[in-house]
């Protein structure tokens, strides 16, 4: 069994550098779609979904034969009061310093930990491994991606250590925690 774990197209705030997380149900941006379109994915037999609209309309240009099934848990991070607001909007807030400084282990200001967050993404995860067979594709978000490989991918690193661009990901082997990088291939 693979499992390959796609991060969302670009959406307009992604260009930004904005913090989009749970609250925010953004599209995907033109430039998103079209770097989509241009890229090739490998075949899936099953897509499983955040229900963020980001992801719904990345399964439908990468994967648009197979029905999207809406894993709830996958859901990106609440970014509480930093949602919507980028670097340069954050930067010389304490709440914002004090955040950075943790090392993004403090809950996001009237938002989720990372710790509950990862935990969330881990268990949907977990919940849906004994449904899967042969190849699936997992179209979510950055945070879902970094926490699933953590806790899977051997050897064993750090969280920040699997960040991804849009539309790019791992595929996974989750029972030997093998894995390679799945950058958009490109014509």
């Amino acid at each position: 069994m693979k499992i390959i774990l796609i991060r969302h197209g670009a959406t307009q705030g992604n260009l930004e550098g904005r913090y989009i997380g749970s609250r925010t149900d953004e599209p995907l941006c033109e430039e998103g779609i079209q770097v989509l379109q241009r890229s090739h994915y490998p075949e899936a037999c099953r897509v499983f979904v955040s229900p963020m609209r980001r992801c719904l309309e990345t399964a439908k240009v990468i994967y648009p034969a197979v029905p999207p099934q809406i894993v709830n848990d996958f859901r990106e991070c609440d970014f509480g009061r930093f949602e919507g607001r980028n670097y340069a909007e954050l930067n010389g807030r304490e709440d914002y310093q004090a955040w950075i400084d943790s090392g993004g282990t403090l809950p996001f200001p009237g938002g989720e930990s990372r710790l509950m967050f990862a935990s969330r993404s881990v268990s949907a995860f977990q919940q849906l491994l004994p449904r899967m067979k042969n190849t699936n594709a997992l179209i979510v978000h950055g945070g879902t991606i970094m926490a699933i490989m953590e806790a899977y991918a051997r050897p064993k690193k750090d969280y920040f250590a699997y960040q991804v661009h849009n539309g790019s990901g791992f595929i996974l082997d989750p029972e030997t925690g093998d894995w390679t990088g799945l950058n958009q291939m490109t014509a």
